[in-house]
């Protein structure tokens, strides 16, 4: 480095930052990939350019496709009723609770302000009747009303709802009611949102109520409320059924919106937006692009058989694996004709008892060499210990039987 140059090297920096240059160090990626099949998690383009935070997630895999300020903790009013919902549906399918199943409404679920139903104390609703009102009026009291059913109380259902962001690996959560209105520390994230809404979408039925536009309480009464979805998107975007849109003035206009083409199903999140007309504009961008770019390779649908499991020391030794849910990988529509295989490694030996849904194995995903997936595999069902005299007679069965 000659002495002229060495003079006049401040002088360039200068320059060169009050002229808006950017320094890359050599060989640095002008775009961050996201995930192992390599989405970009920025398109050329802004596509949530008035949020505040937003992320877009393939839906089956889990694969981010584009985020921006995915991590930062925010207040997402309503839709904190997407965990609220999740606790139900699991409730639900867990045998917990019945849709037929009467809630009867409390003083306080009936005090609620805000988006609501218009509880009265001591009034009696189905469970159906009431998550429909969460997942398409956004109703705060009942949200209570099936905390209160399900926990005893708003205060237990929240330690529930913290306890299962926490199983889910949620970081940037912190619940403090169960409908999303405005309390002290009661925030998470848009990275945070997909992937409790990821886990809500494993409860099938769920979209019913989230994709309906209208419907109706209390018929053939006095007083029937006319239910209309918040989620405009459900009407006016083609595949659109979910999932939760969100407002307060400190959280802005907030939505997690799932929709759906065929085999592929993504998540797009934003958080304080300006408006709602930009909320849904922005979302309808982030589809459109997913849509246009990406699509989903099925590896196993869900009910296909996967392979065998053996278990020793169980009342079965063999059984199917049946694929509890759809494993599928995202791929760029130009990338279609690319070779992908995968591989199945399952624990081996596998020892009773088994409960359905403990991890027993992974499915692996190769794009050539390159691992570009990698699923945990689920027990399909229970299998409990043999007794003593089942294993007395296998024995006996291998000594008198052998070949």
């Amino acid at each position: 480095m000659t002495a002229l140059f060495r003079r006049l090297l401040p002088l360039l920096m200068i320059a060169a930052l009050a002229g808006g240059w950017t320094f890359r160090p050599a060989g640095a990626a002008a775009e961050e990939p996201a995930g192992r099949n390599g989405a970009n998690a920025r398109p050329k383009t802004e596509l949530a350019a008035q949020a505040r935070s937003a992320i877009l997630m393939d839906a089956s895999s889990g694969t981010v496709i584009y985020e921006k300020n995915s991590h930062e903790p925010l207040p997402p009013a309503s839709i904190t009723k997407i965990m609220t919902m999740l606790l139900v549906a699991e409730a639900i399918d867990d045998g917990r609770l019945k849709l037929t199943d009467k809630v009867r409404a409390s003083e306080y679920a009936a005090s609620m302000g805000g988006s609501q139903i218009f509880l009265e104390p001591g009034e009696e609703m189905t469970v159906e009747e009431l998550l429909k009102s969460v997942a398409m009026a956004s109703a705060n009291d009942a949200s209570v009303a099936l905390a209160e059913k399900i926990a005893g109380s708003e205060e237990e259902f929240v330690r529930m709802m913290n306890e299962k962001a926490a199983q889910l690996g949620l970081k940037e959560t912190k619940f403090v009611n169960s409908s999303g209105l405005p309390a002290e520390g009661h925030v998470t994230s848009a990275r945070d949102i997909a992937v409790m809404s990821r886990e809500l979408l494993r409860h099938e039925f769920i979209t019913k109520y989230t994709g309906a536009y209208q419907d109706y309480l209390r018929q053939n009464t006095d007083k029937p409320f006319w239910l209309v979805n918040t989620n405009k998107l459900v009407r006016f975007y083609s595949g659109v059924d979910g999932l939760k849109t969100g407002y307060t003035s400190e959280a802005k206009f907030c939505l997690s919106a799932t929709a759906r083409r065929g085999d592929f199903r993504v998540i797009a999140v934003v958080m304080g937006e300006p408006d709602a007309k930009t909320r849904n504009a922005e979302i309808a961008r982030m589809l459109d692009y997913a849509f246009a770019q990406f699509e989903s390779l099925p590896i196993y649908k869900a009910g296909d058989v996967m392979g065998t499991l053996e278990i020793s020391k169980g009342a079965k030794t063999r059984v199917p694996l049946v694929a509890r849910q759809t494993y599928s990988v995202l791929i760029r529509k130009n990338e279609a004709g690319e070779k992908i295989r995968h591989e199945l490694k399952l624990k081996q030996p596998l020892a009773a008892p088994v409960k359905a849904g403990d991890e027993v194995g992974r499915l692996i995903v190769y794009r050539g060499d390159k691992v570009i997936a990698d699923f945990p595999v689920e027990a399909p069902e229970t299998v409990g210990k043999a007794g003593w005299w089942t294993l007395l007679g296998r024995v006996a069965g291998k000594l008198f039987f052998a070949d």
